[in-house]
C-alpha cells in the first residue's frame, strides 16, 4: 500500500476549510500561531504568489516522499515511513534537533512551540482516521472536492481516478525525493 494525498488547484476555491479543520482536528481548535509558518498551527501552508494578472494560491503539505530526505537525516529513527508509505514522526524518539526540518526541500515541518519538536502532516486525529478507515480531516471538509486521499496501489481508488483525468504536477520532482503530493494544475 502507498497513500498519497492529491489536491486539485483547479477545483479550489481557497476558502480554507482544510486549514481551519486540520487545525481543529489535530490541534484542538487552538488560536496559537504556527511559530515557523505563522497563522494557525496547522499542517497545510498556504502560499499566495502574485502574479499581477492574477493571483495563485498553492496550499502544500508534507510530501509523504518515498525517498525522505528527512527520514535519511534523522539520527534517532524518530522520523520514518510506515507500512502504508506515509512519513511519520515518533515523539518519544525525537531529542528535537530539527534536521528534519533543514533536509526537507519542501519546508513542510514546523516547530510546536511548547515541546520544541517538529510537527508535520498527518497530525494524530488524521491517522486515527485512516486506521478507522476514514480519510482525512482536510478530504472531508472540502466543499468542492478539491482534495483526494488513497493508495497508489489500488487502480479502483479515488486518487488513481483522478490522476488519469487530470494534468498532474509533483513539486520539485527533480529534487529526487519521489513526492506522493500530487497537484491537478488542469483538465
Amino acid at each position: 500500500m502507498r497513500l498519497a494525498h492529491l489536491w486539485d488547484q483547479s477545483k479550489c476555491i481557497g476558502c480554507g476549510a482544510c486549514i481551519a479543520a486540520c487545525n481543529a482536528a489535530n490541534y484542538k481548535s487552538t488560536d496559537k500561531p504556527n511559530p515557523t509558518w505563522g497563522g494557525l498551527q496547522t499542517n497545510i501552508k498556504r502560499i499566495m504568489f502574485d502574479l499581477k494578472e492574477k493571483p495563485y494560491l498553492l496550499l502544500v503539505q508534507c510530501q509523504h516522499c518515498e525517498n525522505a530526505p528527512c527520514v535519511a537525516v534523522c539520527p534517532t529513527g524518530a522520523s520514518y515511513i510506515d507500512k502504508d508509505g506515509l512519513v511519520k514522526i515518533n515523539p518519544s524518539l525525537c531529542i528535537g534537533c530539527k534536521y528534519c526540518m533543514t533536509a526537507c526541500p519542501y519546508g513542510m515541518r514546523w516547530l510546536e512551540p511548547v515541546l520544541g519538536l517538529p510537527e508535520k502532516c498527518m497530525g494524530e486525529e488524521c491517522q486515527t482516521r485512516i486506521k478507522n478507515g476514514l480519510q482525512p480531516v482536510c478530504v472531508t471538509v472540502c466543499p468542492a472536492g478539491a482534495r483526494a486521499f488513497g493508495d497508489l496501489d489500488d487502480p479502483k481508488s479515488e486518487i488513481n481516478k483522478r490522476l488519469k483525468s487530470g494534468r498532474v504536477i509533483k513539486l520539485l520532482e527533480y529534487k529526487g525525493t519521489k513526492p506522493k503530493f500530487f497537484v491537478v494544475v488542469g483538465r
